[in-house]
């Protein structure tokens, strides 16, 4: 390690190489106790003759003792709890010369670590003050432990003094609002065809581009497609504007405050752009183990109990109750659910067990908890060319553990709707009930009102491997309009969007004849009629069926709607069977699809998958048949697979033969660098051709300059890591430091802790990193900047003699002339030097017969070889000078 006078500087991990002939002659030294204690009897003795270039006289008991933590100040990360709280300098004291230095605790780490200075009492307070005391002087029972191979300090504190904490809990004061950037995000894609001798060429540019000031986050969404002419048809170009607005969270609220165009949630009400203003719960801002629907397990203990909690089989959670009531309320949420099995070992070995119902739909809440939205604007929706003013307000509360609550309201321009319902978890499932009754008057006709049931369903049934993942059935009166139907409803009646002679149609009663005019004139069309076409009934399942240990699984999704302005029924189904021997996967389904023009069509799909190969990166061969019910019959066969360092380039050649479109090949890669994502595809069938190139990526704009990535989502992080050059982040695959010293993190997840890696492999000896991980809590859409301390110099391996020609004992201390401890002399009196400068000065010292014994030398860093690669480790002589302490100390 590294020591200093009056400061103390964490040694890097290559710099503990150094130490390699300590560590092996050490016997497996444990991480130190950083508490007062008094000097420890020696747990190990060294043979010195062992050691090469080692002296009989030199003085190792500092070693004898496992790791030695000398005074000065570290950086260091600090979990409580062994959740992380933030990184620090802490400062480290020794109680007396020969014990360990611990760490002082001040008011200023205890605001990192989230400890409540209040809790303590006057004395303790004013121990705080004092600028160095010990935690377990503070708070009893507690205890810090400082990890030097780590570099972090673990702190345990009684869970009666701290309080309750869910797991996964991020204070606020740690949310990191990110620095003032500018975010261009792009998806761009040129795609050409040939078809009986028709040449085409169409282009599309999606776009994301945001800036970030403060807390506020402003961004925009749209993009640009366009067409080359051909046949008859001229060039056609379009730009659609998505969503343009304003956002910044408010974390006393746990919300999302939005001005602009955006969108509502649609989680009671249709989903609907908005102009205006919205104001919803963001349940991001929750600890992870708060988020979602789990039940809150309530029991009792007897003694100091084991309470472990199974779902399925599998082991979720287990912790230690003191006697009496305990309740847990921080299991994470899995999915739509499974009874829980809770059983409670009492310290005499005794077991009792009970379950704990658990399916979930996605109106359950916990106790307790809620989520709240508030919108008004002027609705923007494709259902609509009009622009009416849009009020909307939802609630949802967790009342117990069974019974969560939800209502909303809405009022637009002729209709208003109201909501109430309840979401139940009981033994027999997850059930939510609720009932919309909404009225709406449309020009010319006089108002309608109506109703609309919907129950939805939710189950895991364990012992028999079903899963009803989510079912509903919704039921709507004649007269009930949804919002969406409203709106094009109105629209129709205002003789909009169509002049065509279908103005004086009443909305409700859209003939067959009258639809196919509508029908397929452009997507937005197709959207609005679907919209006038309102639901009568509507049911939807997803279930499915494991087959025992080894007999695969069957998955079954369906869809049926009918509706009150037209005959028939849309059924929409797909089953299935999946399993595997082996490598060797299949699958078989059968699906009713709907095509491009409104039609029906039968599907029955066989496939299999086996890998070429038994490396992890041996591409796979898939093959398959697809069978229309009019008898045709297309075979496809593909090979696909990854190659390069973090499988940047993907690749897949694919085969086709066909009954009705005849033979077909096609190619296609990706590759996935630092600065973005390039793609290319080629293809060609009988009588067409096909080919596209397209690239996604990223610029980002920082205080530091200007960064290309790879696509980006809705929280990033900045990595600077100066003079790193090709050190691989470890979080996200194909990302590396570039020649800036920079690195775009392209996901992170917000309000959370995020760890940041850098893996310093393959970088130059001339660099180190101080610290190759750093965790942060980013606000929603915040760009965090993150830097990894390094340090740049040449490395110079030196072997040392005295004026004797002896080499220097093993274990001497090795410090420049301001008292900066630069590592520790190994075998041989060999010295790894890191950070040398052109010319520099280095002191030794070592303790020989009790007494303190002193050298100094001054070294001369070697020009680099013409031709010599950056990892060549240059090797110099020198030789030691006794200092006058060193001679006071031979007399």
């Amino acid at each position: 390690m590294t020591a200093a006078t009056g400061q103390l500087v964490p040694v890097p991990t290559r710099r503990a190489l150094l130490g390699a002939a300590i560590a092996c002659a050490l016997l497996a030294a444990n991480a130190a106790q950083a508490g007062p204690a008094p000097a420890a009897p020696a747990d190990a003795q060294f043979d010195m003759s062992l050691l090469v270039g080692g002296s009989q006289q030199a003085d190792l008991s500092r070693f004898e003792r496992g790791n030695v933590v000398m005074p000065g100040v570290y950086r260091l990360a600090l979990f409580l709890a062994g959740e992380y709280a933030g990184v620090a300098d802490v400062r480290f004291e020794s109680p007396t010369p020969e014990a360990n230095a611990v760490p002082c605790m001040t008011p200023e780490l205890f605001g990192v670590l989230g400890l409540p200075v209040e809790k303590l009492d006057e004395p303790a307070r004013a121990r705080l003050q004092s600028g160095c005391a010990v935690l377990p002087d503070l708070i009893p029972d507690a205890a810090a432990t400082y990890d030097q191979s780590e570099l972090r300090l673990d702190v345990t504190v009684p869970q009666a003094w701290l309080g309750y904490r869910a797991r996964g809990y991020v204070s606020p004061d740690q949310w990191d609002a990110g620095v003032t950037a500018a975010l261009f995000n792009y998806n761009a894609n040129l795609y050409r065809t040939r078809s009986a001798g028709l040449e085409q060429t169409s282009g599309f540019v999606g776009l994301n581009a945001g800036l970030n000031l403060g807390a506020w986050r402003l961004r925009h969404d749209g993009n640009l497609n366009w067409r080359s002419a051909v046949g008859d048809l001229p060039s056609a170009r379009q730009y659609q504007s998505i969503a343009t607005y304003a956002r910044r969270d408010i974390a006393a609220w746990r919300a999302q405050l939005t001005l602009g165009d955006s969108f509502t949630s649609g989680e009671l009400f249709d989903s609907v752009g908005v102009r205006g203003l919205q104001l919803s719960t963001d349940d991001r801002m929750l600890p992870e183990s708060q988020r979602g629907y789990a039940p809150t397990v309530r029991g009792v203990a007897e003694t100091n109990a084991r309470v472990s909690i199974r779902q399925n089989g599998v082991l979720l959670y287990e912790t230690t109750v003191t006697p009496g009531p305990f309740l847990i309320d921080d299991l994470y949420a899995t999915g739509y659910g499974g009874d829980l099995a809770v059983t409670v070992t009492e310290a005499d070995g005794r077991v009792r067990e009970f379950e704990v119902p658990y399916a979930s739909v996605p109106q359950l809440l916990r106790p307790g908890s809620s989520r709240f939205s508030v919108a008004v604007g002027a609705v923007r929706d494709d259902a609509s060319d009009d622009e009416p003013m849009l009020v909307q307000a939802t609630l949802q509360r967790g009342l117990t553990n069974r019974v969560t609550g939800y209502a909303g309201a809405l009022t637009t321009e002729g209709y208003v709707a109201g909501l109430g319902g309840v979401a139940l978890n009981t033994r027999l499932g997850a059930i939510a009930l609720d009932l919309t009754a909404a009225r709406t008057k449309l020009p010319t006709q006089q108002a309608e009102t109506g109703q609309s049931l919907r129950a939805t369903y939710s189950k895991i049934l364990p012992n028999s491997g079903t899963s009803f993942s989510l079912a509903s059935y919704r039921y709507s009166t004649r007269g009930y309009y949804s919002l969406r139907e409203s709106l094009a409803a109105r629209d129709f009646a205002l003789g909009r969007p169509v002049d065509d002679g279908l103005d004086e149609a009443l909305p409700g009663v859209l003939t067959p004849a009258e639809r196919e005019a509508l029908q397929g004139r452009d997507g937005r069309l197709d959207a609005y009629v679907d919209a006038l076409d309102r639901q009568r009934n509507r049911f939807d399942i997803n279930v499915s069926q494991r087959l025992g240990e080894r007999g695969g699984q069957l998955y079954a999704t369906a869809s049926a709607r009918d509706y009150w302005t037209r005959e028939g029924t849309d059924t929409q189904f797909q089953v299935g069977y999946n399993h595997h021997f082996r490598a060797f996967n299949y699958s078989v389904s059968a699906s009713r699809l709907r095509s491009y023009d409104g039609q029906y069509e039968n599907q029955f799909f066989v496939s299999f998958s086996v890998p070429l190969g038994t490396s992890p990166r041996a591409p796979n061969l898939t093959a398959g048949i697809v069978r229309q019910d009019d008898g045709q019959q297309q075979t496809q066969l593909s090979v696909n697979g990854t190659a390069g360092e973090d499988a940047r380039f993907s690749y897949g050649v694919t085969g086709a033969h066909g009954d009705d479109v005849g033979s077909y090949g096609s190619v296609n890669g990706s590759w996935r660098g630092s600065a973005g994502v390039l793609s290319g595809s080629y293809g060609e069938g009988d009588g067409y051709s096909q080919a596209s190139v397209g690239v996604m990526g990223t610029l980002v704009a920082h205080p530091h300059g200007v960064i290309a990535g790879q696509p980006i989502g809705d929280t990033i992080a900045i990595v600077s890591a100066p003079n790193a050059k090709g050190a691989r982040v470890v979080n996200a695959p194909g990302v590396r430091i570039n020649r800036f010293g920079q690195a775009l993190v392209p996901y992170l997840t917000p309000y959370q802790m995020n760890s940041i890696e850098l893996d310093p492999k393959g970088l130059p000896l001339d660099v180190q990193l101080q610290s190759t991980s750093v965790r942060v809590a980013p606000r929603a859409g915040g760009v965090s900047l993150l830097t990894f301390e390094t340090q740049h110099g040449r490395a110079l391996l030196l072997r040392v003699r005295l004026a004797d020609g002896k080499p220097v004992p093993f274990g001497a201390e090795v410090t420049d002339m301001q008292g900066l401890a630069l590592g520790t002399v190994g075998q041989g009196g060999r010295l790894l030097l890191r950070g040398a400068t052109t010319e520099g000065t280095v002191s030794l010292s070592w303790q020989e017969n009790d007494k303190p014994m002193q050298c100094t030398f001054t070294y001369r860093t070697p020009e680099p070889k013409a031709g010599a690669a950056s990892n060549d480790l240059p090797s110099v002589d020198a030789r030691c000078t006794p200092t006058v302490t060193f001679a006071a100390a031979s007399l």
